[in-house]
């Protein structure tokens, strides 16, 4: 979609719709957002209280979680119309919200103690120059997540079409080669501290199942085994500057 803004990258303002959330909806959404939010809140955990921008976080996924534990939450969104699903937290003071541009970012140097940004990277085209301004903001740390090329996602072409004809509004989306983020990050002076890949079963297949208990139990012999964490996706990952 293209902002009013004249913005490049805007992948926030699918991801900050009704449809979008309609992914995450009933239970078996909610249990997904659950293993993000905790992966978020242990990620977090070093810096209490801490300062968060979340760069595209108009889906409002973790916005409530990152209030409620304690944080100083700023949404950045690439227009207007990406505060609609967060207006209630706005108007109750409880975070703020600023249109600008992700490749831009209207913030000084080390202007955020952590900066955050979910369900953007995997459709961005400029990466390089969006995880440059990510880390350039961040005093502390940066935390993404992203489908990775190390995981079931390698068939992902091959489950579009189940996968669209399950959510409709679906797009395709990036899968990345882990090493390439790491060593990009390390040529920002971050290195990647944590990281915790989410799910070993692609996410289409658990909302096929639309049963939060199935998926729990299917999931965990791949956690305890280590095959999550060596072939789960998508990853949350955090960077640390040095």
């Amino acid at each position: 979609m293209v902002s009013k803004n004249g913005f490049a990258e805007t992948a926030d303002i699918e991801t900050s719709s009704d449809g979008y959330a309609s992914r995450f909806a009933g239970e078996l959404g909610q249990w997904l957002l659950k293993v993000q939010e905790e992966a978020t809140l242990k990620l977090l955990a070093a810096y209490p209280q801490a300062t968060v921008l979340d760069v595209g976080g108009g889906h409002g996924q973790i916005t409530k979680p990152l209030i409620e534990n304690g944080y100083q939450v700023t949404v950045l969104g690439s227009d207007e119309i990406c505060k609609n699903r967060i207006q209630t937290l706005i108007d109750a003071n409880l975070c703020s919200f600023q249109v600008g541009n992700v490749l831009d970012l209207p913030y000084p140097d080390n202007a955020f103690d952590v900066v955050i940004s979910y369900r953007f990277l995997a459709h961005v085209t400029q990466w390089q120059k969006f995880l440059s301004e990510l880390s350039r903001v961040a005093k502390k740390a940066v935390i993404i997540d992203y489908p990775t090329l190390r995981s079931v996602n390698s068939i992902a072409p091959y489950l579009f079409k189940f996968k669209k004809g399950l959510e409709g509004n679906t797009r395709t989306y990036i899968t990345y080669d882990e090493s390439e983020l790491i060593d990009f990050f390390k040529s920002l002076g971050l290195k990647q501290t944590e990281r915790y890949p989410q799910f070993f079963i692609p996410m289409v297949l658990h909302r096929a199942l639309k049963s939060p208990t199935v998926s729990s139990v299917l999931e965990q012999p791949f956690r305890v085994s280590g095959l999550t964490h060596l072939l789960g996706s998508p990853v949350i990952a955090k960077f640390t500057k040095n």
